[in-house]
């Protein structure tokens, strides 16, 4: 039978049996057929936008790295400057000056008469107590003098008496017109005489009597007997200059500070100081401010301080040398910078040189409280939070820019505080 033309293609299609080997080989995999529509330009258009994409990329680093080149050419260029933070003192203050240890009361006790000294009860480191007798005055002229004044004064009541019995008898008889008026009043007037003779002679016995207890010679106060000048038998003379004892009350003691006139307004009455003594290392003595002399001396411009300090078991001396640390309070709150971070013009005063966050440097008129040696107080014109330029050259100037950096360490602090 004549096959006919589709036959071979049905054949075909019959689903081929695999046999041996072929059952484990891979089967081949189909190529993946282009999309229709693409074509080679459109390819080559993108890879051109790519190498574009990638060219601006490089353009765009390369410009940022050349700004950034130039901005820290430019940075290098500019003034490199030290700044700080002043730092904030405390309002108690406290303050180192020497002092002079003086006794409360001081007294040389002179012969208030002439004579001998006949003997002395207290030599001196002798502690006496008010109206404890030192020594003895033996005085015999003082003594035939008052003895004297009282004769005088025995004699003058006699004489006052005989006046007195003849004014009464004349005053009687002139009753009778036996005397005459003139007569009767001389009599009268002669009593009247008497009576102040008699007065006269008293007060001269009073005075001798005075005069005659200062013999013993006592302590006018209590306190420590620091001076003895003269042994028994020696000739004293009323007046002389020379002293015999000195006396020296030393509790409280007094302690005399000069205060510079920068802290003569902060020192107060019963503000607080403290003693120390080279010789007694270790040991303090705490001690009050009684008062002040009120004007400053215009040698030394100073104020004088008295302090008053308790001496009970008698360890201080008068005379002796300490240093007194004074607690004052300053009533500011002044911030301190060094000293090298001042400028000093003519025209201008003193400035210190402040840097701002854009590095724009600004001068700033400052006023300058107390001066510590290597740090000075700023009362007016900076705060806590400015950059202050340390070391500052002469051409400095408002409104230049400047490259700052902190230094490595802040302002100190006053060593008063």
């Amino acid at each position: 039978m004549k096959q006919t033309p589709s036959e071979p293609l049905i054949a075909s299609r019959k689903p081929t049996t695999l046999q041996g080997a072929q059952l484990g080989a891979p089967i081949a995999e189909s190529e993946p057929v282009p999309p229709r529509g693409w074509s080679p330009w459109f390819l080559m258009a993108g890879i051109i936008l790519v190498l574009v994409l990638l060219t601006g990329i490089t353009i765009m680093s390369r410009a940022r790295a050349r700004a950034e080149l130039e901005s820290d050419t430019l940075e290098n260029l500019l003034p490199a400057v030290s700044v700080i933070h002043p730092s904030r003192t405390a309002t108690q203050l406290e303050l180192d000056l020497p002092g002079n240890l003086m006794a409360f009361e001081e007294a040389p006790i002179y012969a208030r008469v002439s004579g001998y000294l006949k003997h002395w009860f207290t030599d001196i480191g002798t502690r006496v107590a008010e109206g404890q007798q030192l020594a003895e005055i033996e005085t015999p002229e003082l003594d035939q003098e008052l003895n004297q004044a009282s004769a005088a004064l025995a004699q003058a009541r006699a004489n006052l008496e005989i006046a007195h019995i003849s004014a009464e008898r004349w005053q009687n008889l002139r009753k009778s017109d036996s005397v005459s008026q003139q007569d009767t009043d001389v009599k009268v007037a002669t009593f009247h005489a008497g009576e102040a003779d008699v007065q006269a002679q008293q007060a001269n016995v009073q005075r001798l009597t005075e005069l005659a207890n200062f013999k013993k010679l006592v302590a006018p106060f209590p306190g420590i007997i620091t001076v003895r000048t003269m042994d028994a038998g020696t000739l004293i003379t009323a007046g002389s200059s020379r002293e015999i004892f000195r006396l020296a009350r030393t509790d409280p003691l007094r302690v005399y500070v000069s205060l510079p006139q920068a802290y003569s307004q902060m020192v107060r009455t019963n503000d607080e100081a403290v003693l120390t003594l080279s010789e007694l290392p270790g040991q303090t003595f705490t001690g009050k401010v009684d008062r002040t002399a009120g004007a400053i001396d215009p040698v030394s411009r100073t104020l004088l301080t008295e302090i008053l300090v308790s001496n009970h078991d008698g360890r201080l001396f008068p005379g002796a040398h300490a240093m007194v640390r004074v607690n004052l309070a300053t009533g500011v709150d002044p911030v301190v910078v060094p000293v090298n971070t001042l400028l000093f013009r003519n025209e201008q005063g003193v400035q210190v040189g402040l840097v701002d966050s854009n590095g724009i440097v600004r001068l700033a008129k400052v006023t300058v409280g107390r001066d510590y040696g290597t740090t000075v107080e700023i009362v007016h014109g900076l705060s806590e939070t400015d950059n202050v330029i340390l070391n500052p050259s002469d051409s400095l100037e408002t409104g230049i820019k400047v490259r700052a950096s902190k230094a490595q360490t802040s302002a100190p602090k006053s060593t008063h505080e």
